[in-house]
């Protein structure tokens, strides 16, 4: 079962949504960027804390993470034949991974972008009534020039070290038997295809770096340490594969008037002895 990640947040494995929520609001606001500006060792825990509140968080990927660890959330190891899981086998997973150097199969998968992660600072105001912002990104996009195959004039010839299948076989012989363990590509990335000539403007890699403004949609109701989520918005994926999302982490401002409760808004009214005895009539913002 897997550990890490409640050891992260500081919970133990059979803590409930709410506690996990609370363990990384607290985190989450102890390690902000903000509070400390070039501590890389800071930045390395704020981003382990939000990596295993994004598998936490959820039920499908904290149940898959219970059972397999990381790779289960991560929706798991493939190449065994048969289904077959090196997970399953606990501790011997490593003797399984010194016969091929370390290394997972990749099932003939294209590798995706990268995730980007940002964090949002909104005011109260936005929280009641919903809204836009808009935030500047400086993120990898599918060139332009060769339309993401990494190819000048898209020209694409089969790929030698795989045979244009897009994975490479290897066999290892262990007191198991014979293994065979398929790998994704490293020359052609799972395509199957390498350009014939690099783009020029990409090196090949089929995109290359822009920065642009990103308009996120804020729905009213919603509460500081949520996540919103913009699928592809991400970073774009080697020669044409699929980008990765957006994530961004709510921050709400505290408000000067109010205090959110749940669904409900408190205020608080101050008045002298004297009207608080007789009564009186005031004038309240809402």
């Amino acid at each position: 079962m897997g550990r890490e990640y409640y050891d992260t947040l500081g919970v133990s494995s059979d803590a409930s949504q709410e506690d996990i929520k609370r363990a990384y609001r607290k985190l989450s606001k102890e390690l902000h960027p903000d509070k400390h500006k070039g501590d890389k060792d800071a930045e390395s825990k704020y981003k382990a804390v939000n990596e295993a509140y994004e598998t936490l968080s959820d039920p499908k990927k904290r149940q898959a993470y219970d059972q397999f660890g990381k790779a289960g959330a991560q929706g798991g190891p493939g190449g065994f034949g048969g289904g077959f899981n090196p997970e399953d086998l606990g501790g011997f997973s490593d003797i399984f991974e010194s016969f091929f150097g370390g290394q997972r199969g990749g099932g003939g998968r294209r590798d995706h972008g990268q995730n980007i992660e940002v964090e949002l600072t909104i005011d109260f105001d936005l929280v009641v009534q919903g809204g836009t912002k808009t935030i500047r990104l400086n993120r990898l996009r599918t060139c332009t020039e060769c339309s993401g195959s990494g190819a000048k004039g898209s020209k694409t010839v089969q790929c030698t070290q795989c045979g244009g299948t897009g994975q490479v076989t290897k066999t290892a012989q262990s007191f198991f038997g014979t293994i065979q363990q398929s790998f994704l590509c490293d020359s052609c990335k799972g395509k199957g295809q390498v350009p014939e000539e690099a783009c020029k403007q990409c090196d090949g890699e089929g995109r290359k770096g822009s920065q642009e403004d990103i308009s996120i949609t804020v729905p009213a109701g919603i509460h500081d340490g949520q996540t919103l989520r913009m699928q592809g918005e991400g970073q774009s994926g080697y020669q044409g594969a699929p980008a990765g999302d957006l994530l961004i982490h709510i921050r709400v401002q505290p408000d000067k008037h109010f205090v959110r409760d749940g669904d409900d808004i408190l205020s608080t009214l101050k008045l002298s002895v004297l009207d608080a005895i007789l009564g009186t009539t005031a004038t309240v913002q809402t």
